[in-house]
């Protein structure tokens, strides 16, 4: 009788662990990017579908460790914001900026965060050169009526959020005097470096060179800015610009608001919402 028992149990404890070694072989992953801000974006998302919840003072800085109720066990994959499409294929989903989604030439995300969100994308500058008639200039520049309409026909998912446009110049700017300037701007590719080469061409009308550098993370544009190899940047929206000079101590501060680029949930080896609970 005790050797029986003691097979029983044997068994029941081969099955539990079977049962466990399953559940975790069926769980849920989702790879999202490791920044402060689009980090929490994304979870923010996620909140939103009622898929997870967080702390009630997270934010938009929260993180994995912000998570108080994930009834689903879902794993989290987190990676630089750039590369989250290229693990794409080893996640259920990814969670993934519009710009790096275009570049990887994704299908359309399964849902979309709100378009009229914080998040910004913005041209910053070092705080002493704000007022400048250079920064009055490249903010009229990509203020313009041809950027918003640019926007207008835009095949990715991003969206303008200039309400006045201008005609592509700043009134009060002393062109003549910055006539044979080179301003020099660091960006990601798309769509930040083709709307800065409608404010080159615009630019040029003035006898000012755009210099444009494209980059592909999320960190040099600004150390650029703030040791003083490039003018501005435009690459990362406002809440990741604010929490970078907080991390950081620097003083980068915005020209120009320019467009918003809703974040997505795509498909990674799975497309079914049913699984994340949304219908």
């Amino acid at each position: 009788m005790k050797n029986r028992k003691f097979f029983l149990g044997l068994i029941a404890l081969v099955v539990a662990l079977f049962t466990v070694g399953m559940a975790c072989a069926d769980s849920i992953s989702i790879a999202l990017p490791n920044d402060a801000t689009n980090e929490g974006r994304a979870l923010l998302l996620l909140q939103a579908r009622g898929v997870i919840k967080l702390r009630e003072d997270a934010g938009i800085t929260a993180t994995v460790a912000d998570i108080t109720e994930n009834p689903l066990g879902i794993t989290f994959n987190e990676v630089e914001a750039a590369m989250v499409p290229n693990v794409l294929a080893d996640a259920d989903f990814g969670i993934i900026n519009g710009n790096y989604a275009l570049a990887a030439e994704l299908p359309a995300a399964l849902l979309y965060e709100n378009a009229e969100s914080p998040y910004v994308n913005v041209v910053s500058v070092k705080e002493e050169n704000k007022d400048t008639d250079l920064a009055k200039a490249l903010t009229a520049a990509v203020m313009s009526q041809e950027v918003v309409d640019y926007f207008a026909g835009y095949t990715g998912t991003a969206i303008s959020v200039v309400e006045n446009p201008t005609n592509g110049y700043d009134d009060t700017v002393d062109y003549a005097a910055l006539a044979g300037t080179t301003v020099k701007v660091a960006c990601t590719l798309d769509p930040h470096s083709y709307v800065l080469e409608k404010a080159k061409t615009i630019l040029a009308a003035k006898d000012i060179t755009l210099e444009i550098i494209v980059v592909d993370d999320y960190v040099t544009p600004n150390t650029m800015v703030d040791s003083g190899d490039v003018f501005a940047n435009f690459f990362a929206h406002q809440p990741y610009q604010d929490d970078f000079n907080a991390q950081n101590g620097t003083s980068l501060v915005t020209i120009a608001g320019v467009h918003v680029e809703p974040m997505g949930l795509y498909a990674g080896k799975t497309a079914d919402l049913k699984v994340l609970g949304i219908e």
